[in-house]
């Protein structure tokens, strides 16, 4: 059986539509899959200025000043698709989008999935204009569904849970276009470690309670403070905080550890972070689609903090909703949360049992079969339409020669 070409379009603006990429990748190139899959950061295909612009802009905009970012999201939600603006920011785009349509022309992909809503954008005026054949599907990578996701000519979309579906219906989407499926994550979290076996190549203590406390600690300190704060609790824990590329604060971590020998472990930059979350009774994280949804996945109970305005609010408000995370405003709110879990067992493991069921490691796999099925048929009415030009053009020919 002839593999299926599979193309993943993604943005390096934020990282969790590139992981949501690299997660269908790893699942489709998995030994034996029907499919192999390629993935692109569209950023690789558009000139210096506007990648600047899109992600460099978008990274210091979030982090420099979340309110505003948060403006833009509620205002471009609200935007009348054919408004001047909006016509002038698609104008742009298509401009610098040439490269990207003649490396998707030069791939010949069977099927396209698009984890950001650029190449969704640019690909359904393609489509639109006779200049794409193949099927183009949509991941939306948060528990929140933005207009600016919703394009016409797609083949289908990916939701992360029924709410979402819910609001891509509402925007007009076809029901029998819209799928379930959830966010996809990579395999490993679907086939993490027994909780012993990663605690003993981390030098950890599998009967302790464990918390791990993830990425930058924008609102609440940095992350040697935050762990300070928290080792000042009383109770018998242990803590692991990943601390990423950041140099500076895993120094500061590992200072800090030595003055407290056996509760603090410092991790920089790891690829398994499955092993760390096989470890752990609690995560304390920023609401991210993608990082969520791996905790889900691995059953772990949140505390979120510090959600950029829009997307990670409404991903904070769906996970308080289902029980399966409290939020920390500050430093402050951060231990009272901490202490009254450590305090009350039976509340984290509700919230862990709540987690387990909201869990869906196999999303990858389902957007994959959904998509190859839909790249089968396809293909099928491609190569009926093309038997029934060639059996005309026959006819006509025989005809011809009759007269």
């Amino acid at each position: 059986m002839t593999q299926k070409k599979i193309l993943l379009l993604s943005v390096s603006a934020g990282a969790g539509h590139m992981r949501a990429a690299q997660a269908i990748e790893a699942h489709a190139n998995l030994a034996g899959g029907a499919a192999v899959a390629t993935h692109l950061d569209v950023m690789n295909y558009v000139s210096a200025g506007f990648r600047k612009l899109y992600t460099d802009f978008y990274i210091k905009l979030v982090n420099k000043a979340p309110a505003l970012w948060g403006y833009l999201y509620h205002a471009t939600n609200e935007a009348q698709a054919d408004s001047s603006m909006q016509r002038l920011r698609r104008g742009v785009e298509r401009l610098n989008t040439r490269a990207l349509l003649r490396e998707v022309e030069a791939f010949r992909p069977d099927a396209i999935i698009c984890t950001h809503f650029l190449p969704a954008e640019i690909l359904s005026r393609a489509l639109r204009q006779g200049q794409l054949a193949c099927p183009v599907w949509v991941q939306v990578t948060d528990f929140d569904l933005h207009r600016m996701w919703v394009h016409e000519h797609m083949s289908g979309y990916f939701a992360a849970n029924d709410e979402v579906a819910f609001r891509m219906r509402d925007q007009g989407i076809a029901d029998a276009r819209v799928h379930v499926t959830g966010i996809p994550i990579m395999p490993a979290f679907a086939q993490a470690p027994p909780r012993a076996q990663a605690a003993a190549a981390l030098g950890l203590d599998p009967r302790r309670t464990t918390i791990l406390l993830m990425g930058g600690g924008a609102g609440l300190g940095s992350l040697d403070t935050v762990a300070a704060r928290l080792l000042a609790l009383e109770g018998d824990f242990q803590l692991i905080v990943l601390a990423g590329n950041n140099a500076a604060a895993l120094a500061a971590l590992r200072q800090l550890a030595a003055r407290h020998p056996g509760r603090l472990l410092a991790q920089g930059f790891t690829d398994q972070v499955e092993r760390l979350m096989a470890c752990a009774d609690l995560v304390i994280t920023k609401p991210g689609g993608l990082t969520t949804s791996e905790c889900l996945a691995m059953g772990l109970p949140m505390i979120v903090n510090s959600p950029i305005p829009g997307q990670e609010e409404r991903n904070a408000d769906f996970l308080l909703e289902q029980g399966v995370a409290l939020k920390a405003f500050d430093g402050v709110t951060l231990e009272y949360r901490v202490r009254h879990l450590l305090a009350n067992p039976a509340k984290l493991a509700e919230m862990r049992a709540k987690a387990v069921a909201l869990g869906r490691a196999g999303a990858a796999d389902a957007v994959l079969a959904r998509v190859l099925a839909g790249a089968a048929g396809a293909a099928t009415t491609a190569g009926t339409a093309a038997g029934t030009a060639a059996t005309t053009g026959a006819a006509a020919t025989d005809a011809g020669v009759a007269a």
